[in-house]
């Protein structure tokens, strides 16, 4: 190639030249093994070249107004099939750019130099599909003989432009026609990688269309066609988890994790002979999104989350565990950062491994993990937290709204350290109670309720603002479920009317509570102030249970780490009080 560019460009020489060129382009391209990037300078000067030999200039055009004046212009016969190889090949860095119109430009070019006049696309057909379908692969010589056929670089181009089209209808929200593209993509020519890639897609698709079954059909495909494609894997567990399939989800995640553990032998290409493929030319961000890898701790964070959202506690105190362990091993260096891990916030980990040793009976070592996430957060909280109703995101581009910004989201994180904090107290509450050491546990929700008194909600205190309102809520929560543990440990203690504040309290929090209610109930009932008590039981019994069930999941789903907290919470029912509340109204009302 380069003797032949230092000669003057001649027509005779043509021929071999763009040849010899389209040749040296594909062995760059399959040396590098890497997606086609940029322009394809080569080209460019092989166009040049075939202008100057023509007796015209280009020099000032852009490639699309290249190809567009060497394409009208140039009509002597021996070039066309040169070109028309070339074309292609200009066509697949294109495609890699995602630049579909310019290809499309290009095919219609390529094919209104063979027949002027001739429409490509009949109605309903997807257009740049049926130009690159519709072009005719010119012959090739013996003579001059190609490293890759046109041929196979038609097919190539074809399963490629379907691909990106279907991935764009996808991220589009446009989901039968991203079906019919990717359907169209699977049937073409491409490697056992790619078509088990290409299946995946077909499966996500299928599950945002609310196909569930079907998406599992092409998920199992794609795991069918090549092994390794573990995001396949990944995508069928978060199905059987949309179907409520825990079995299965969890075999797949396991599945998963052992897969991820091990060492993948080196694929051996499935098509070693082409040095232009599929993968080189489709790149795009939701297909990196589509097949992005978990990381093995990732898939340990789902499985303990999962067993201990379906109640399957001993497996989540060891999957949980193992994570942990993990963590000595560097995690944040292992997992991205960019917000599509599915791992949560590293405190809420720990307390969600709290929750399950509780619920395992392991109550000192709960109250271990809690003392880490005390300790860690201790000095990341201000003495005071103020959230005023109307702190709201400021506009970035406003004077002094980056600064502005950034105060919103340090207020944030502080709430979010407050929380954990007081969480880590809760639990401990819960865990010594379990012990039977109610002054411990009293110990350790007063902590709790001490700490929430650092938040202070100025003006609309019912409803904070948007950015904070989750945060908020969820620091609420944690004060009224300790405020219920501390007063029933003060029932424990005989301590009745501490009990009785601290119901009381707690019904200001959450008006309507049952179970703050019924320890309400208890509290005066114990102290003898049974007119009262009898009055609020017959409150709470005319409550409808779906009232009761509001009350309880009222606003946002409570965070994992808290629902444990929520159920120890949650009065026990009391057959002898009932029966003795019953009495006292039978007797008042006889003797009225």
């Amino acid at each position: 190639l380069a003797v032949l560019t230092g000669l003057p460009a001649a027509l005779p020489a043509l021929p071999l030249e763009l040849t010899v060129l389209y040749n040296f382009l594909l062995f760059t391209v399959g040396a590098s093994d890497s997606a086609i990037k940029g322009e394809a300078e080569g080209i460019r000067q092989g166009l040049l070249r075939v202008l100057e030999a023509c007796g015209a200039c280009g020099q000032d055009l852009g490639m699309e107004e290249l190809w567009q004046k060497v394409l009208q212009e140039v009509t002597v016969e021996e070039l066309q099939a040169p070109l028309h190889h070339l074309g292609a090949l200009q066509a697949a860095w294109w495609l890699a750019a995602g630049r579909l119109g310019s290809v499309a430009g290009l095919f219609q070019l390529l094919s209104t130099a063979e027949e002027p006049g001739r429409s490509h696309c009949s109605e309903g057909q997807n257009e740049l599909l049926s130009l690159i379908k519709a072009w005719r692969v010119p012959p090739e010589g013996a003579s001059l003989p190609l490293v890759q056929s046109a041929k196979d670089l038609k097919e190539i181009l074809c399963t490629a432009a379907a691909f990106l089209q279907g991935l764009q209808e996808l991220e589009a929200g446009n989901f039968p026609t991203a079906l019919s593209l990717l359907q169209e993509a699977a049937g073409g020519f491409c490697s056992k990688k790619i078509l088990a890639q290409i299946y995946t897609c077909l499966g996500c698709c299928a599950q945002r269309m609310g196909k569930p079954q079907t998406a599992l059909q092409h998920l199992k495909r794609a795991l069918q066609v090549d092994f390794q494609c573990l995001p396949a894997l990944s995508h069928a567990a978060a199905v059987y988890h949309e179907l409520g399939e825990t079995d299965v989800e969890l075999q797949a995640l396991t599945l998963l994790y052992e897969a991820l553990g091990k060492i993948p032998p080196a694929a051996a290409s499935s098509s070693p002979y082409f040095l232009m493929q599929t993968e080189l030319l489709v790149h795009t961000p939701v297909l990196t999104s589509l097949l992005r890898h978990h990381h093995p701790s990732e898939v340990k964070y789902l499985l303990a989350q999962r067993c201990l959202q379906d109640g399957r506690v001993a497996d989540a105190v060891e999957h949980y565990l193992d994570f942990l362990s993990l963590l000595q091993e560097g995690l944040k260096q292992q997992v991205p950062l960019d917000g599509s891990s599915a791992l949560p916030r590293i405190p809420e980990v720990f307390l969600e491994a709290a929750s399950a040793l509780e619920q395992a009976g392991r109550h000192q070592d709960a109250i271990t993990v809690c003392e880490e996430v005390i300790s860690r957060t201790t000095d990341l909280i201000p003495r005071v937290l103020r959230v005023e109703d109307r702190l709201e995101q400021p506009e970035c581009s406003s004077p002094g709204g980056e600064l502005a910004g950034g105060l919103l989201s340090q207020k944030k994180e502080s709430l979010c350290c407050l929380a954990w904090r007081a969480a880590g107290y809760l639990h401990q509450g819960w865990a010594w109670a379990k012990l039977g050491e109610s002054k411990e546990a009293v110990t350790q929700f007063s902590r709790c309720l001490s700490d929430l008194l650092r938040l202070q909600l100025h003006g609309s205190a019912v409803k904070p603002p948007e950015n904070l309102q989750a945060e908020v809520e969820v620091l609420q929560k944690i004060r009224l479920l300790t405020l219920i543990g501390r007063g029933t440990q003060f029932l424990e203690m005989g301590r009745h009317k501490e009990a009785l504040l601290d119901f009381q309290y707690s019904l200001q929090i959450s008006p309507g509570d049952p179970a703050a209610a019924s320890y309400l109930v208890q509290a005066l009932w114990k102290l003898n102030r049974k007119q009262e008590a009898a009055a609020q039981w017959q409150k709470l019994s005319q409550s409808s249970p779906g009232e009761d069930g509001q009350q309880r999941g009222q606003g946002r789903p409570l965070p994992l780490y808290l629902v444990s907290c929520l159920e120890q919470a949650t009065f026990p029912h009391s057959e002898p009080l009932a029966r003795s509340i019953q009495d006292y109204l039978r007797t008042a009302s006889q003797d009225t």
